[in-house]
This record gives C-alpha cells, structure tokens and sequence, in this order.
C-alpha cells in the first residue's frame, strides 16, 4: 500500500495527463495497479481523479469503495479498517485544491461524487446523521409533490408521501421545532429515501450567466472606495440562468442541512448544491471582478438556504469564514409578503481574527454585546428576486425578517458563493483590530485547513 497521498501534487498530475490527452492510458496502467493490489489507495485515488477530470465521474463512484470493491477489480480482500472513512478525508481534500487551482470543473465533479457517495446510499445508517425534524419533514413532503407534479417521480411515490405525512403529523404532536433521530425500524417507510439524493436536476451551463444589465467596474469601484465594503447589485443574473437555477434549487433534493432554528435548511456543494451553472456562474465573477477577487480569491465554497414562511429578525448574526461573500436570492418577488423586509442586514463591524469559528459564525452571546460595545450601524438591504449583496464576508451580518407566503414554490431561496480567506481580506483596513499573535484562526473546512497547513 502506499505510504502517502498528497492532494496537491496529485490534482496536478491528473490534470496535465487529461490535458496531454493520456487520460484512456493513464486510466489503464491504474486499472492495472488496482488489479494488482487492491489495496493501493494512491492509485484508487488517481484513478478516481482522473475520471472525475475527465467528466467521467459516475465511471470514478465504484471505486471509492473499500479496496477491491471497485469496477474491475477482481475480487474483494482484506480492506483497511478505515478505508470507508478514508474516502470522507480526502475527497473534501480534492475539492478544496481543485479550487484553489480555479479548476471548477474537477471541483464539481469531486464534490457531485462525494455527495453520491455520501447521500446516495441505499443503507439508512449512511444518512441517518440528519435527524428528523417538523420543518425537514414538511419540506421534503412538498418536494416530492413537487417532483411528483412534474413526473420526475412515479405513482410508487404516493404511499411514500403518505409515510412521511404520517411520520410528520406524529412529530409535530410535540412541536414545531420537534426533532428525533432516524429510527430504521420505528421509521421503516421512510427511511429508505430520508435524506437520499432521490434527484438532481440536470442543470448546464448558459450562453450567459451573469447578466449585462450591472456594470462590473462600477461595482468593484463602490466596494473598493467605500468602507466598510457593501455594494448591492440588481438583475445579476441573466434571464435564463435564474429559471434555471431557481428550478436546479426546487427540484434537487440536496437539502440535508437540518440543524438550524426556525426551520432552515441548507446544502453544500459537497452535499451536492452544485451543477455546471452554479460553477459557471462563480467562474465569471472571478473574470468580472477581477480588483475584487480576479486571482487574488480563490472559491471556497457554494452554498444554498431555504427556508419560509416566517423567520424573525436577527436570530442569524455572523460572520462568515471568506473575504468576499457574493450573496443572491433567487424565489420570485411574488413570494415576499413584505417589500420592505426579507433581506439581509450587514452590519459596519468585522469578527476580530482572534475569535474562533464557532465564536463568530454562531455565538450570539458574544456578538450581540460585541457589537453594542462598537456602536455597530448596519445596512438593510431589502429582499428582489435576482438581486446580490456583495459584501465583506467578515462584517457580522444577519438575514432580516423573513414574511414570505406559504407553499413550496414560494420559500426564500438564497445563495452564497464565498471567495478568498478571512485574515486575507485586503481592500479594507480591519476595524476590530489584527489576529491575536500565536492563534490559527479556524476554518470552516477541516480539508481546507490541511491544505493551508501543507501550504
């Protein structure tokens, strides 16, 4: 077996041979090595890579089983005790330095095949970490009428519904916010398809993804020339991509994300919040703004939030983990039973860089004394459909009270493309003063960490 792995240098590798064309070769010689010794988790890794970059990436699922698992291998042997767990360490990793090298494709792929890996398991016990919640329930009800509306599921759906309904009505017995862990057997209807990618929409790139209805200069000018760095864009998005995104965002049973109050549900690119569009759409801000994140920013990571039909002021105050935080909304205006509510409130005070993630992105213990200690003033921007925020993504921020109308199709939907680090920020001097000497600040990724500390 191989001694080591390094996610770096590899990533680099597979990407010149795709590039010089030696992909169907390369792939070979590995399928050989694997044959070989099934064991060899640097191969099963290159390989695994390599049809990802490819855009092969269902070829590269069957081989981030245990050693010997895989497509092509001969019959399984001794596996390593954590060779299951192993594939959860260092796919993020991949992710993570495919990002750093701007390769968005290999990124999306990487993180398409863990959310597969992940959530796309027949076993109940792989996705049982969300546990079952009234908001959850109710939410993944009305998607599967949703689907069902549609014909992207069958009739065999019907009495899955009426499972979760039953299941539902139980939970909220003991109310609204009542949540309880997946039970298989108490639970046996539904568990086969709680928290499983049942579907994800198909959603390619545009001619266009960002519209050219917002001039690109003025906006970096405004975010660069103006402290603390706030600027609101509105029609960001072209025509088609909004539809199409606001369509990946309904139909894509990515929302996993279950731990947060008042019922909000959230999705990572790693839980497979992300298609060609999403990426697209993130690769020509990087063109677009190139003062405000051109090469100086690399993406860190895309994220999705619904949630609907009340949410109260000021329950969310944080900051996030980035530089710049590109945040847009996506439901359409229709939805919001408040014009003037609904968005987002940024204040004009940045997380100090000797707090902690945890301090910072959810403490609001210390951050609502934080900010009363700094006479903080904030910014309301209101929710539009298609408008964006683009912010400092260290300034504490919140979204505003949320009145949207009920149903499905009308939950405020929310997405956020994070770019760069946080003690990287450079277009504004700090105002809650320099990192504490000695302390690493934290990171929302473990793999990012790990990249940064090889770095």
């Amino acid at each position: 077996m191989a001694a080591s792995w390094d996610a770096g240098p590899v990533v680099a590798r597979v990407r010149a041979t795709v590039g010089s064309g030696g992909t169907e070769e390369a792939a070979r010689v590995l399928g050989a090595a694997l044959r070989a010794d099934p064991q060899d988790r640097s191969a099963r890794r290159e390989l695994v890579l390599l049809l990802v970059a490819s855009g092969r990436w269902e070829e590269a699922l069957p081989w981030c089983d245990e050693p010997g698992a895989g497509a092509g291998a001969d019959a399984a042997v001794g596996a390593d005790a954590d060779a299951g767990a192993d594939d959860e360490e260092w796919l993020p990793e991949a992710i993570t330095v495919a990002l750093e090298r701007r390769d968005f494709p290999l990124a999306e792929g990487c993180a398409l095949l863990f959310a597969r890996l992940r959530w796309g398991s027949s076993d109940p016990a792989v996705r049982s970490v969300v546990p079952l919640s009234v908001p959850k329930l109710r939410h993944d009800i009305d998607q599967m009428l949703h689907l069902r509306h549609l014909g992207v599921l069958g009739a065999e759906y019907d009495p899955v519904v009426d499972a979760y309904r039953s299941v539902h009505d139980r939970l909220a017995a003991d109310g609204p916010g009542a949540r309880e862990p997946l039970d298989t057997d108490a639970n046996r209807a539904i568990a086969p398809t709680y928290n499983r990618l049942l579907h994800v929409r198909d959603t390619p790139r545009v001619a266009r993804a960002l519209s050219g209805r917002w001039d690109p200069a003025t906006v970096e000018e405004q975010y660069v020339a103006n402290a603390p760095g706030v600027v609101t864009v509105d029609d960001f998005l072209s025509q088609e991509a909004l539809d199409e995104l606001y369509r990946f965002s309904l139909e894509s049973t990515v929302w996993f994300g279950n731990r947060y109050d008042h019922g909000r549900l959230g999705s990572l690119m790693q839980d497979g919040f992300v298609c060609p569009l999403l990426t697209q759409i993130a690769e020509e801000l990087r063109a677009a703004l190139p003062r405000l994140i051109g090469d100086r920013y690399p993406l860190r990571q895309i994220w999705g939030f619904k949630c609907g039909p009340e949410v109260p002021a000021d329950v969310t105050t944080h900051a996030d983990f980035a530089a710049v935080n590109v945040n847009f909304w996506i439901t359409p205006d229709a939805a919001n039973a408040d014009e003037h509510s609904g968005g987002l409130v940024v204040h004009d005070v940045d997380a100090p860089l000797s707090w902690g993630f945890d301090s910072y992105n959810g403490r609001q213990d210390l951050i609502r004394p934080f900010l009363r200690s700094r006479g903080a003033r904030s910014i309301t921007i209101p929710y539009r459909q298609n408008r964006a925020v683009i912010f400092n993504s260290d300034l504490f921020h919140a979204s505003d009270a949320v009145r949207f109308r009920p149903g499905y199709e009308n939950l405020r939907i929310n997405v956020t493309m994070l770019y760069g680090d946080r003690e990287e920020e450079l277009h504004h001097p700090r105002l809650s003063g320099p990192a504490t000497p000695g302390l690493r600040p934290a990171w929302r990724s473990a793999a990012l960490a790990r990249t940064r500390a090889r770095a």
